[in-house]
């Protein structure tokens, strides 16, 4: 896939878990690091970049916030995903040693998933916008007292040593990316494949309308995998995000989507992608 493609956009800097991500399925493009989720989307939109790698959740963060609203009003088809196992180093600089360090930085969920690690260390931690920046900024302080939990591909782009491999506290630590195009990429329907849909929607302001939307679902056996609710600013219309199993020209996911339209409104489809092989690990 990645042939007819130069560039994949990231929110991060260089060296930051999204751009592993990009590295690791895309081998050989070149990656383009942006400020924001926003800019991200927008690389792509204005034809910066030919796709972008955008985390959606984590174990134990949870769900990335802004994705899901800025997704729907892209323009943007989900054409992948991908799960990456995070894997935290301890960064510091030349000729640093762990029983020297005073301070830690990192992102502001990174922290809390090495605090034992850190705490055992007695560090004082400094929280920054995302992992790569804090090793980019280890760097150039150039202070041994100061290191940085980040990626081990930040410590070859910033020059850091890792002193330490794998300081999470929890080994199931891992990120699901979607990777976003300006064109769908549906796969070709075929009996035993593992396809996953992506649509997002309003419920109808009545009773029991989110029961009836997904009724649907249930009654022609198609597997819901995710359901996510995020309201709208004014806290007065509720918007869902789900993820089926299933192809669209499958009998059973088009009659659930016809019963969806029923009592749902501005029903958008995101996606039909592959399944990841990560989902079979389990």
């Amino acid at each position: 896939m990645s042939d007819q493609y130069k560039c994949i956009a990231f929110q991060g800097e260089l060296g930051a878990y999204s751009d592993l991500a990009c590295r690791t399925v895309f081998k050989g493009l070149n990656t383009l690091p942006c400020e924001t989720f926003h800019d991200a989307f927008q690389a792509v939109q204005q034809g910066k970049a030919d796709l972008a790698m955008i985390p959606v959740d984590n174990t134990i963060a949870g769900r990335v916030a802004d994705v899901h609203h800025l997704m729907p009003g892209s323009d943007l088809f989900i054409i992948g995903e991908f799960f990456l196992p995070v894997r935290h180093m301890l960064l510091g600089v030349k000729g640093a040693k762990k029983e020297g360090l005073k301070y830690i930085h990192s992102h502001v969920h990174a922290l809390p998933q090495c605090r034992k690690h850190t705490q055992s260390l007695g560090l004082q931690a400094h929280v920054h916008a995302d992992t790569a920046g804090a090793a980019k900024e280890v760097a150039e302080r150039d202070e041994k007292e100061h290191a940085a939990i980040a990626s081990s591909l930040a410590a070859e782009i910033y020059g850091l040593d890792i002193l330490e491999e794998d300081i999470q506290d929890e080994g199931h630590n891992t990120t699901r990316f979607m990777i976003l195009s300006p064109e769908p990429q549906i796969p070709e329907y075929e009996e035993g494949i593992d396809v996953i849909t992506s649509v997002v929607f309003e419920v109808r302001n009545i009773p029991a309308a989110l029961y009836k939307s997904l009724g649907g679902f249930a009654t022609n056996n198609v597997n819901m995998l995710k359901l996510e609710s995020y309201v709208d600013p004014q806290f007065q219309a509720a918007s869902f995000y789900a993820d089926v199993e299933g192809h669209p020209e499958s009998k059973p996911l088009q009659l659930a989507l016809e019963e969806l339209g029923f009592y749902a409104k501005d029903v958008k489809y995101l996606g039909t992608y592959p399944a990841h092989e990560f989902r079979k690990s389990g």
